[in-house]
Parts: structure tokens; sequence; C-alpha cells
């Protein structure tokens, strides 16, 4: 079995990303760089039902390379974002609860709170809604998140692209904290937003701080 290193370390991924109640079941799926192509999670199997050789390798083209079961439905974004951004070698799907319900009322996350800027920019966008699993999902969520490295998906949920799948890990969780902060602060009213210039003094911050930024 190729890349057994790799298929572990998905394997504990999803299994993470379950635990802490960012997907649910066979929901969500995780992606990482292997040499000429990628591992991806497979279609249908629950998180605490995954094993290593569960895993499909595919090559850039979208073809099967090795294993036993469908990939993932939402593999082309997957083969995609590791094409469009040579820097990322993880990406991490999830319906998690905050970031969904923020999807479903289509709304982005705007400069509510300077960690916003953990993924890059001065908000986290919203992908026009697209059929998942199609290739029109894929452009929209590629158009959509440009430079940034995470974007959610309108009535879907949320991706994430990081150097490496702990990044993104990291990331998925940060970015699932603000969305409930921001649906708890629309609670209460209209959160104030930070200006354009102080954001980018954020991130100019950040730049100087190792994975995630933050203080």
């Amino acid at each position: 079995m190729r890349h057994i290193t790799a298929r572990r370390s998905l394997v504990a991924a999803m299994d993470e990303l379950g635990q802490a109640g960012l997907n649910q079941g066979a929901s969500g799926n995780v992606g990482l760089r292997v040499p000429g192509g990628l591992l991806i999670t497979p279609s249908g199997v629950p998180y605490e039902q995954l094993r290593p050789g569960d895993l499909v390798e595919q090559d850039m083209e979208g073809g099967v390379v090795q294993g036993r079961l469908r990939p993932s439905s939402e593999w082309r974004f997957h083969r995609d974002i590791l094409a469009a951004y040579p820097e990322t070698d993880a990406v991490v799907h999830v319906h998690s609860p905050y970031a969904t319900a923020l999807a479903c009322l289509n709304r982005p996350i705007p400069a509510f709170h300077y960690m916003v800027a953990v993924a890059g920019g001065m908000e986290i966008p919203l992908a026009p809604y697209a059929t998942f699993g199609s290739q029109e999902l894929s452009d929209q969520l590629l158009a959509a998140m440009g430079d940034l490295r995470a974007c959610l998906l309108a009535n879907h949920g949320l991706v994430v692209r990081a150097t490496g799948l702990e990044q993104a890990l990291g990331l998925a969780r940060e970015v699932e904290n603000l969305a409930r902060q921001y649906l708890l602060a629309l609670q209460a009213g209209d959160p104030v937003l930070l200006g354009l210039e102080e954001m980018e003094r954020v991130l100019e911050r950040f730049a100087g701080y190792g994975p995630g930024g933050g203080d």
C-alpha cells in the first residue's frame, strides 16, 4: 500500500474532525498532496469506520491510481486547489455547525474580529451555491477564495487549505470558532466591523507570527 504515513495522517485527521464536532458521520472530506497527485477520503464512509486502505489515490487528471472505493464526490475541488496553489499540500472540507449555518444564510464572515485575518485577508468569503461534486462548485470556490486560505460554500459548508495537514485542521477549527462568535454577535445586534487600515495592520502583524497568527 502506497503512502502509508500520509494515509494514517488522513485517517487521524478525519477522526479529529469528527471528535471535535466539525463533521458528522460520512460528511466532509480531506485531501493531501502526494507525488504525482493526491490522497483523498472515500465517498460515504463514516469517519469512525475509516481505515488507511480506504483512502483513494488519484492523479491530477482525476484518475484513480490506487483504491477500492470511490473517491469523495468533492475530489474536483481538492484537485483544483492543489493545482492552483503550489504552496498548498492539504485541503479540509467540513460541514461544521456554525460555519454551515452562516453558509446557509449566504453570509461571509466580515472583519468583526481581527482573527478573521487568520485566513489571509479582510474577510472569509462566500462562494455562490453550486451542486455538490460539480466542476461548477470547484470553479466558484476557487474564484471566491482568491489568494485566501478559507472560504464558505453557500448552503453547504467550509473549505480551508494550508501548507500542512495540522495547519489546515487548526484553520478549520479557528474559522468554526469565528463563525460561532459572529452568529452570537448577530443575535445581540449589528457587530462593529474593523476598518480597512486596521485589518491591513493586523495582516502585517500576522505575517511576523508562526502558523495561524494571533496573540
